[in-house]
């Protein structure tokens, strides 16, 4: 690694966009009609922090408190995209059309809000869209080692006071404190003089590098490699391949440890040797292919020709809503974020609004209300962005029959011919059609005035149905309260336009499996309040997985989480339902169980059921376990090695994290277990914790492997730092590294644990 003192840019320094940025300039700030405001933004010499202020006078190298409170900076690590146009909510409701060519948005990550913007002119406003785009995406390729560095260096930079490009030994303690390592006054007096060879007093150039080299050392890869590096202190194909086949459990060839060690192996001369040194062996560690989650299960791997209520769907509850469901704000911006993460089953909450254009809000409560076609348009464009299976549009519908026939009408207009409107063929099905069939299509689930097999019949044989909403149709039986006002409410008419585009999902009441058996057509389903479908997951497991064998189920929160919050999954899934909604709006564990669930498949918001999920005749129970081929008792065993570039989780420069990580197996309750480390105190940049556990799991087809970085707290409980989770059968075995996700499910981008893991038959 080549330096210049304390600045790192892997040659983008010389790039026309980044030199563009660097530039910067002036854009229109666009907050409200009335408040539009111009700022000038530009790159940083870090190439990675857009700086900007709200007066040119200030300049950027500028560091005296009165300039500072105008200016402020952001990542690009924290931009998730740049949208071109009036695309977001904000720029459609506050500009106007003809603006359109000079307007773009910077969305972020996580809760932030957006960053809506007007260029002086058309041309300048696809300058910065394609620069921004071009530097983010060119952040987002680096490989592990660029990231470090460029993150390591990052923090030179700031912790480099003076900017002379030299650290002083009390600049050099803020600069441990930025990477989150706390060491003592001694500890540090003694890396400094072991670095400054010149005795100058001050680290530059080459010290810097070698102060670096210090900090990224990584002893615990050193003690594998040198079990394996047999050949004149290096490892070759053969000795590479023994690594291969007795750690990491592949069914490795020589062929395949030459191609690592091209790949991977950053010295030209070991590499015409056919050796792989320390750091290319740490290279290929770091790489997505080598890490934990198996790479074959990245993309869609599995057969997706089955029947649609045969796969897990990804679902999302109060799709509309950004933060809670009494106050908080509905926006266009929560459908593309879900549907970004693979979503496939997407809530909209209809209500009659003025001029005859039904909207979307929470009713009777104090969310804001955004309008359905608007909802039905950013549905269109971001549906198959993530994924090209189909997605469902689960209809709440309190509107009036005028206003669902407007609702009919946008769907199809906009939709057009991707909306599924009748039967595939054209015949009367007996069963669902496949997500393979639905590609690129949309499925309707609401209320319908008849069978659907009056469709193929006189127009005269309609049969009217009782219409209440879904909300009334998964009442408790037992709560006498609910049932009165269930039977006082207005019953709701339906429009016949909109009644015709319900095919495959027509929602109905749940009068009990047997009554289902009987009585309920395939496509007719029902949807499950949580504590109504935890009850029948516990106590008629069985009936209710034979149920969803035929039929599919909508689970959704109660109403009382009025903060948005959610239930556990696991046991629905457990039980065979398909549509587990969760509230995509709040992060928290169960949403972290959720993206560990379709994280795989090509995040194509689809898991193929286990077999015994889908037989009509199964015997399988997940709380009594009864025998069958589902019982596969295996050993897990985890050791959790060490960690890398942990964040900080209280941003004070003295706040440094005692991480200790939990290790879970969710899945049937025989198989739920949680163990942890012991916390390493002061230490989140390279912690080693070297402790190994051992879990039972007797039905692995539906565990889960969930990693929790906390940091300590002895008063206190344990704050969150960040967590990844996979399926159990979607793990490689051995050395692996783990990436790390943020609160909102975001990947960091150096963050990592490091673990050894193995799945093994029980004796």
């Amino acid at each position: 690694m080549e330096t210049n003192g304390i600045e790192v840019k892997h040659g983008l320094e010389e790039d026309s966009d980044v030199q563009f940025l660097s530039q910067g300039g002036d854009l229109l700030k666009v907050r409200s009609t009335s408040w539009k405001k111009t700022r000038y933004f530009r790159l940083l010499e870090d190439c990675k922090t857009m700086w900007h202020e709200s007066k040119k006078t200030f300049k950027p190298n500028q560091t005296c408190e009165c300039c500072r409170s105008h200016s402020s900076a952001f990542s690009l690590d924290s931009i998730k995209e740049v949208r071109p146009g009036r695309q977001t909510e904000g720029l459609k409701k506050h500009t106007e059309e003809h603006v359109e060519g000079r307007c773009f948005s910077i969305v972020f990550k996580g809760h932030r809000k957006n960053l809506d913007l007007i260029a002086s002119s058309e041309e300048e406003a696809r300058q910065w869209v394609n620069s921004l785009q071009k530097v983010v995406s060119n952040l987002n390729n680096l490989s592990y080692h660029q990231k470090t560095e460029h993150w390591i260096y990052s923090c030179l930079n700031k912790a480099d006071k003076n900017k002379d490009d030299k650290l002083s030994q009390e600049e050099l303690q803020n600069f441990l404190r930025l990477i989150n390592v706390e060491v003592e006054d001694d500890y540090a007096e003694m890396l400094f003089k072991q670095c400054d060879k010149s005795k100058s007093g001050y680290l530059s150039g080459e010290e810097i590098e070698h102060f670096y080299d210090l900090l990224t050392h990584r002893e615990e890869i050193d003690v594998i490699y040198g079990a394996y590096a047999k050949t004149s202190g290096f490892m070759s194909a053969d000795n590479l391949l023994q690594f291969l086949i007795n750690e990491q459990k592949e069914k490795a060839t020589v062929a395949d440890a030459l191609e690592i060690i091209k790949k991977h192996e950053p010295d030209v001369k070991a590499k015409e040797k056919k050796l792989l040194s320390k750091d290319g062996f740490l290279m290929y560690l770091h790489h997505p292919q080598s890490m934990i989650l198996n790479p074959e299960h990245k993309e869609v791997y599995q057969d997706m020709t089955q029947p649609l209520n045969h796969y897990f769907i990804s679902s999302s509850h109060n799709t509309y809503l950004l933060k809670d469901q009494l106050k908080g704000p509905s926006s266009t911006e929560a459908y593309v974020k879900a549907l970004l993460k693979g979503c496939r089953c997407v809530e909209l909450d209809c209500w009659d609004g003025s001029d005859n254009e039904p909207q979307i809000y929470h009713g009777h409560t104090l969310t804001s209300k955004i309008l359905f076609k608007d909802v039905i348009k950013v549905i269109k464009e971001y549906a198959f962005k993530t994924s090209d299976y189909p997605v469902i549009l689960s209809l709440e519908n309190h509107c009036s029959v005028e206003q669902q026939e407007v609702m009919a009408h946008h769907l199809k207009s906009i939709l057009g011919s991707a909306l599924v409107t009748s039967p595939l063929g054209n015949v009367m099905p007996t069963n669902f059609p496949s997500p393979e069939e639905l590609k690129g299509k949309f499925l309707i689930k609401g209320k319908r005035l008849n069978k659907l097999e009056a469709s193929f019949v006189s127009e005269n044989a309609v049969e009217e149905d009782t219409d209440v909403t879904e909300e009334d149709e998964s009442k408790d039986e037992d709560d006498q309260k609910e049932q009165e006002r269930s039977k006082n409410k207005k019953k709701l008419n339906l429009a016949k336009e909109l009644s015709n585009m319900v095919i495959y999902c027509k929602s109905v009441h749940f009068h009990g499996f047997e009554e289902a058996r009987k009585n309920q057509s395939f496509y007719e389903m029902s949807s499950f309040k949580e504590a109504k479908a935890m009850k029948l997951a516990e106590e008629t497991a069985n009936a209710y997985i034979r149920h969803n064998v035929e039929k599919l189920s909508r689970i959704y929160p109660t109403g009382f989480r009025t903060d948005s919050s959610n239930y556990n999954p696991i046991p629905m899934w457990n039980a065979g339902c398909q549509i587990v909604a969760l509230n995509f709006q709040t992060w928290c564990p169960e949403m972290d169980i959720n993206q560990g669930r379709f994280i795989v498949n090509g995040t194509s918001g689809y898991i193929l059921k286990p077999a015994y999920l889908r037989d009509k005749a199964t015997q399988f129970d997940p709380i009594t376990l009864t025998p069958g081929d589902w019982l596969q008792h295996k050993i897990l065993h985890v050791m959790v090695i060490s960690g890398q570039q942990l964040p900080k989780v209280n941003m004070k420069k003295s706040s440094i994290v005692d991480p200790l990580i939990k290790v879970e197996v969710c899945g049937v309750p025989a198989d739920a277990a949680v163990k942890q480390t012991n916390p390493v105190n002061n230490n989140g940049l390279n912690p080693k914790w070297n402790e190994n556990f051992q879990f039972d799991v007797y039905v692995p087809e539906l565990a889960l492997l969930h990693f929790t970085v906390e940091d300590h707290d002895s008063t206190s409980d344990n704050e969150f730092i960040a967590q990844y989770t996979l399926p159990l059968n979607s793990i490689k075995m051995g050395y692996r590294h783990v990436p790390l996700l943020n609160k909102n499910g975001d990947v960091l981008a150096s963050a990592g644990l490091f673990v050894h893991v193995m799945l093994v038959d029980a004796e």
